[in-house]
């Protein structure tokens, strides 16, 4: 992971790349971000998917120029190991709320897994009061803790797939596979409902971010050592690498000058929708869309590019 950053980053340029890092509980994924920026001495910085505080795991943080890629690496898929607790519900939806209610559990392992089973599709979800949607520009989680009606629209997303992985009644441990923009909050409280007898998140870990999972993750406490002795370097993952599922083409000295200067260059004639341009190096150059000309021809359009 990024074991060869003297060859694939010039250090002389703006430093752009990935950290992955595995937050711990107790942080918010803010304070990751400034830990970073202090390390690494780079003020622009910014991760691609919050995690609250009270849940660990995966943290994608862009820095330098990788920044801009930051709403396509934010709406990447992500995975989790979620703890649920049974027979309670809190205001939050997790265990950081106020007890709402308590109610005896008396549910099969085979009729929770029916149940959960009903979430796994292209489904509706209401997102938790306690989280920090705008509403008329307020934050809800402000408006829920002055005590003020909180309603959110339902959104649209994707769950996968969802197994159980532990059954310990009242608490219960599963995996869930799903799109950007998923609660994880609210599809425990909508699966106590549909229990009958209530539910709340107590534990949460993210286990996969896009393409990026534990593995390639250094926990934070590993990584605030390294910056101590400099040799964070080894954990820069190149910016490329976050966008897996682009196609890369590999640009040579003239494409390269040519895309510099805001000039499309020309496509294969199998050419997909989009692709990543990078250096020989495997740097990452711009980002191209395809544009198809009345001729027939196709052409790369440079979409955002990542050198000046």
């Amino acid at each position: 992971m990024g074991n060869q950053m003297s060859d694939k980053f010039d250090m002389k340029n703006a430093i752009s790349g990935v950290l992955v890092v595995d937050k711990p509980t107790g942080m918010t994924s803010h304070d990751v971000v400034q830990a970073i920026r202090r390390g690494s001495n780079i003020r622009r910085a910014g991760h691609t998917g919050t995690l609250d505080p009270r849940a660990s795991g995966v943290l994608v943080v862009l820095l330098g120029p990788a920044v801009r890629l930051s709403e396509y690496v934010s709406a990447s898929d992500k995975r989790y190991q979620a703890v649920i607790m049974m027979g309670t519900t809190t205001d939050t939806f997790d265990a950081d709320g106020k007890t709402t209610s308590s109610s005896p559990v008396d549910v099969t392992e085979e009729q929770f897994d029916t149940e959960l089973q009903k979430f796994v599709g292209r489904i509706e979800q209401v997102p938790p009061p306690y989280s920090a949607i705008k509403i008329g520009g307020k934050k809800a989680y402000d408006m829920a803790r002055a005590g003020e009606e909180v309603e959110l629209a339902p959104r649209i997303i994707d769950v996968y797939s969802l197994e159980l992985l532990e059954w310990a009644p009242p608490e219960v441990v599963i995996d869930v596979n799903c799109s950007s923009g998923t609660y994880v909050r609210s599809l425990a409280n909508d699966l106590g409902e549909r229990l009958g007898c209530g539910a709340t998140l107590t534990g949460l870990r993210r286990t996969k971010n896009g393409r990026f999972t534990l593995r390639d993750a250094v926990p934070l406490r590993k990584l605030n050592e390294a910056f101590m002795d400099g040799s964070w370097y080894q954990y820069l993952i190149p910016a490329a690498e976050a966008l897996s599922d682009w196609p890369a083409i590999e640009l040579d000295q003239a494409q390269m000058d040519a895309i510099r200067h805001g000039h499309r260059i020309p496509a294969a004639d199998d050419a997909g929708p989009r692709s990543c341009g990078v250096s020989e190096q495997g740097e990452l150059v711009a980002l191209l869309v395809l544009d198809e000309l009345e001729d027939g021809t196709k052409e790369w359009q440079p979409k955002k590019v990542f050198f000046s």
